[in-house]
């Protein structure tokens, strides 16, 4: 079997590996010119991790991440509302990572490479049309430099991973339009700072309509950490107003953040200095799309965001992708036939990430702020006069159940695949 993979994003490239590993031969096509290390931080969620660490890659994630110990979610007045262990401190038996985005995509690439061969990711190659029939696909692609034909290839399926504005996507839903935006728009930054409590840590303060999200992604040496932060603002009616343009390499001017930064608190941290400090911010509106009624066509499928985009809540944008790319993997090394297997993964991932789609426009776990924001928005002197711990506490495991890395979920899954 020969599967054809559009995007060499972290879904795309982790598919590869996946198959791999399951004697699945798989190529990689890329539209940039290159492989770039590109974006700020994200978090990777125990139930993703154990995937990556299953194909060999914990120990080169520990060289470039943060093994994240804590979670505090506080409101825009530094008032602490929740906190909650994470990774191994939480019962997982692997870490979460607060890491680099492009860190990440680098360290699944350079496995890429590195096991697949040197020709396993094609770049400069943008996805221009396809077809399929009773044997296989397939698929055209364009020099995406050049702007000239490029090459046509031939496979058993075609996975698109490619992203927010998948071509693949388009082809099967002309008419879907722009991704949907909620307003908001999102500045985000990194630059060397001191650690800030035990180094592990990550804060969140406010809610989605204004919110400030603080984490180490990195080590430096000599007690500097890569600190990345982020400013949410609602900017406009996301049904009224079109989205800015989504590019992970936007730049913004830390004088237009710099006064919406100054609004939250944190503890024992200068929020606007670190902004003030940090030599480029990039900016962002938060997009997402409307789950789909089904992501496979034939011979044909889609994966990570190409199927389902959602608000960067939760910390499972990246994570969902990497699930998608296991469950792939494992449909087509069981199943008798291609267009079978496509059909159990959707089967599979398509209800779970509709799902996670759906409360992340709603806040994801991070709306238990929202809900004491509105309760006491000039904060409190209690939180539990506020909201109960109960109540608080239902608010966060409900999201986590449902995205599936509660760490009795991650132990579940962990058990199912060892009696697979």
């Amino acid at each position: 079997m020969k599967v054809l993979i559009v995007g060499a994003g972290i879904g795309g490239l982790t598919a590869a590996l996946m198959l791999h590993k399951r004697g699945i031969r798989a190529e990689v096509y890329e539209q940039s010119a290159e492989i770039r290390e590109v974006g700020v931080g994200i978090n990777t969620l125990p139930h993703a991790i154990r995937e990556l660490a299953e194909i060999g890659l914990l120990p080169a994630l520990d060289k470039v991440g943060i093994r994240t110990r804590e979670l505090v979610y506080y409101n825009r007045q530094g008032q602490e509302v929740w906190r909650e262990p994470r990774g191994t401190d939480a019962g997982h038996p692997v870490p979460q990572f607060s890491i680099h985005r492009g860190r990440l995509q680098k360290v699944i690439h350079d496995a890429v490479i590195e096991r697949l061969g040197p020709d396993a990711v094609k770049t400069g190659l943008s996805l221009s049309g396809f077809m399929q029939d009773e044997g296989g696909v397939t698929a055209h692609f364009t020099d995406a430099v050049k702007g000239d034909a490029g090459t046509t290839v031939r496979g058993d399926i075609l996975v698109c991973a490619d992203g927010i504005h998948s071509a693949g996507r388009r082809h099967f839903y002309p008419d879907e339009g722009a991704p949907c935006w909620n307003g908001v728009l999102m500045w985000r930054g990194a630059t060397e700072w001191s650690s800030w409590g035990d180094g592990r840590t990550m804060a969140i303060g406010g809610g989605m309509g204004a919110k400030f999200v603080l984490y180490p992604i990195a080590e430096l040496g000599d007690g500097k950490q890569l600190m990345n932060w982020v400013v949410n603002v609602k900017m406009a009616d996301g049904k009224t107003s079109p989205p800015p343009k989504e590019s992970w390499s936007r730049p913004a001017l830390r004088s237009l953040v710099l006064p919406y930064a100054k609004r939250f608190t944190i503890p024992d941290f200068d929020v606007a200095a670190l902004v003030e400090a940090t030599p480029q911010a990039f900016e962002y509106p938060m997009c997402d799309r409307a789950p789909l009624p089904r992501w496979t066509f034939g011979r044909i499928t889609l994966l990570g965001d190409a199927a389902h985009p959602m608000y960067p809540v939760g910390s499972n944008g990246a994570s969902q992708a990497i699930l998608d790319a296991r469950s792939l993997a494992d449909a087509l090394h069981r199943a008798e036939h291609p267009c079978q297997a496509l059909w159990e993964y959707e089967r599979e991932r398509l209800p779970t990430t509709a799902e996670v789609v759906r409360l992340n426009r709603k806040g994801g776990p991070e709306r238990v702020i929202d809900e004491v924001e509105k309760l006491a928005p000039g904060g409190f002197d209690h939180v539990d006069a506020v909201l109960t711990r109960a109540e608080r506490q239902a608010i966060v495991s409900f999201y986590a159940g449902k995205a599936g890395f509660a760490a009795q979920s991650s132990g579940q899954a962990e058990r199912k695949a060892a009696n697979a």
